[in-house]
């Protein structure tokens, strides 16, 4: 891939996952002048699919409150040629939820399940 420096390479790169397979991202945020592109996508496997596809090394998490509601922020980064790309997932998480936010994947199981 060649440098991203134009709105349309930046969907480009968006068109050719889509035409892999993954779920298109439901925004798609383009920062003027600081060469960064964010995809917020709906749930954790697209997260996982877009994260692979872009082969992203830089993983983090977030966990904060909203107004009374607590969000997990999952945010997955990788630089192409000088251009920032981040794909991020919001959940909500209950109060019931709260040992999920002690692992670092949600989807194994924790030491007390296994």
């Amino acid at each position: 891939m060649t440098e991203l420096a134009t709105r349309a390479q930046a969907f480009g790169l968006v068109a050719e996952g889509v035409a892999a397979g993954l779920s298109a991202p439901w925004r798609l945020y383009l920062a003027r002048g600081n060469r960064h592109v964010s995809l917020n996508v709906a749930d954790r496997v697209e997260w996982d699919a877009w994260r692979a596809h872009l082969g992203c090394p830089e993983l983090s998490v977030r966990v904060y409150d909203a107004g009374g509601e607590i969000r997990r922020t999952s945010v997955a980064e990788v630089l192409l040629d000088g251009c920032r790309i981040s794909v991020e997932l919001v959940e909500e998480v209950g109060t019931d939820d709260l040992d999920r936010l002690l692992v670092a994947d949600p989807t194994r199981p924790g030491p007390e399940e296994r």
